[in-house]
Order: structure tokens, then C-alpha cells, then sequence
């Protein structure tokens, strides 16, 4: 059986080797590039002046990458992040493995558990909720698109902000609708209804599925889910079949194998 993972480059290569040492076979078709944010100040900046927050929560594994990368001499020093106090919150495990390398110490990363199985703003404020006074000072890292806007989610910092936090935005990469080469498209094509299974694990990339292939018919298509929201994208765009799997790469791949 075959998988289109559908994550952007860096994060679809890890998934497709563990997808095939058991026993898929595993295609990288990434639904969304990621580059640095056009104007990297605003991120150096903000890490200049990451001991100023009581905490910096990284949307993603790209935010953290990204934001550590805008000044490098200063994210390899002893001062940064090392020795800085923030807490560091992460909504899943390749968010947390993304600030391990950047040298963020475990004793200072808030996240939900691994074995949790819910990797998102909902299960993370379960967490640091209580933490969060009228006057915490929270810097939320994310990306943007194209266009700079703020791309994803702004729940957890609407939260933040009911509960009366001072909450502050940087920008440390971009989003972007990806190119497709000749034999990208075709493959997309064909997976629409060859049976490939779709393995989805952002609203935003099915979005941009449909761009790429203006027109299709999705009704034949099969897509597996890491999230309710981005099942419900799924099956509002068309796709015939839809399940859903927590993020977990065991449950991901029974999934897959179910429907066989």
C-alpha cells in the first residue's frame, strides 16, 4: 500500500524512513514548503530578548528551528538558551526534539506527554494554564505565509490573553504554497484514485492540494487524519474516504494497515 506523506521536506523525510522500515511504501509529497521569514529581525530580535518572557511557546518544530537559527553565534552561546529562564512550551514531541537541538534543556520545555496522543494548543494549555498570571509576558513564535500574515491557529494566545498575559507575535519562517514538478503533479493525480493513501497532518496543506490541482475529484481519494479539524478539511474538500489517527507513528501505521 502506498503513502503520500505530505509534510513539508525536512519532516516528511523522517516520517517516510520510519513508515517504510515497517513494511509501507512511503512517498514524500510535501503540501507545504517552509523558508526562512523574509525579514529575519524581528526573530533575532526577539532572542536577544528571550529572557525578558516568562515563556516562548514554538507553534512548531519549524518555529523553533527557524527562530534558534536567526541569530546563530547567539543561540550557541552559553547565555542562549542555556542559561535563560524561560520556559519553553511545545505543543508535541517534534516541536520538543526541534528545541533539544537548538540546546533547550528538558527542565525548561512544557509539553503535553508523548504517549499523550493529543500534540496540540488545546492539550499544551492543560498544562501551563496554571502558570499563566494577568501580566505574564508570552512570546509565541509561529510562522506566516506568503503574503506575511500570521499563518495557523491563534487560539492558545487568545487564552493567553483572557487570562490577562501580555502576549507578543514574531515571525521566525514562512509557509508556503509548494511547486509541483511534472511528475509530482501526475503522481498527486494518480493518488487521488489508486488507492494511495493521503496521510494529512495539516488543514493548511489540503488547502494547498487543491490549489495544485484546480478541479480535481477527490471522491475516490483516501486520506488519513492526525487531527479532527483536519479530518473535517479532508472531507470538506471531497475526499471519499476519511479516518482519523492520533499523531502516534504506531497507531499511524495500523491505521494505514486497515484499510487495506
Amino acid at each position: 500500500m502506498r503513502v503520500l506523506v505530505t509534510r513539508p521536506a525536512q519532516d516528511a523525510k523522517r516520517w517516510v524512513r520510519e513508515l517504510s522500515a515497517r513494511g509501507l511504501q512511503a512517498l514524500g509529497l510535501p503540501l507545504i514548503s517552509i523558508a526562512p521569514a523574509a525579514d529575519p529581525q524581528p526573530a533575532q530580535q526577539a532572542l536577544q530578548q528571550l529572557a525578558d518572557y516568562q515563556a516562548a511557546m514554538f507553534v512548531s518544530g519549524n518555529a523553533a528551528r527557524y527562530f534558534y537559527a536567526s541569530n546563530q553565534p547567539l543561540a550557541q552561546s552559553i547565555s542562549a538558551p542555556v542559561a535563560i529562564k524561560t520556559r519553553a512550551w511545545a505543543t508535541g514531541p517534534g516541536t520538543v526534539a526541534a528545541l533539544r537541538r537548538a540546546g533547550v534543556p528538558d527542565a525548561r520545555i512544557d509539553a503535553p506527554d508523548a504517549a499523550a496522543g493529543q500534540f496540540d494548543s488545546e492539550a499544551l494549555w492543560q498544562i501551563v494554564a496554571p502558570s499563566v498570571q494577568p501580566g505574564s509576558r508570552i512570546l509565541v513564535v509561529r510562522g506566516s505565509d506568503q503574503s506575511g500574515e500570521a499563518a495557523g491557529r491563534s487560539w492558545l494566545a487568545e487564552q493567553l490573553a483572557a487570562a490577562g498575559a501580555q502576549v507578543d507575535t514574531v515571525v521566525s519562517y514562512e509557509r508556503r504554497l509548494p511547486v509541483f514538478s511534472p511528475a509530482q503533479t501526475l503522481l498527486a493525480q494518480q493518488a487521488c484514485s489508486d488507492g494511495t493513501v493521503w496521510l494529512l497532518s495539516s488543514s493548511e496543506a489540503i488547502a494547498h492540494l487543491q490549489a495544485l490541482l484546480p478541479g480535481q475529484d477527490f471522491s475516490a481519494a483516501r486520506a488519513l487524519a492526525t487531527h479532527p479539524r483536519i479530518a473535517q478539511a479532508a472531507r470538506d474538500a471531497g475526499f471519499g474516504v476519511v479516518c482519523e489517527s492520533r499523531p502516534l507513528l504506531v497507531e499511524i501505521v495500523a491505521s494505514i494497515e486497515s484499510l487495506a
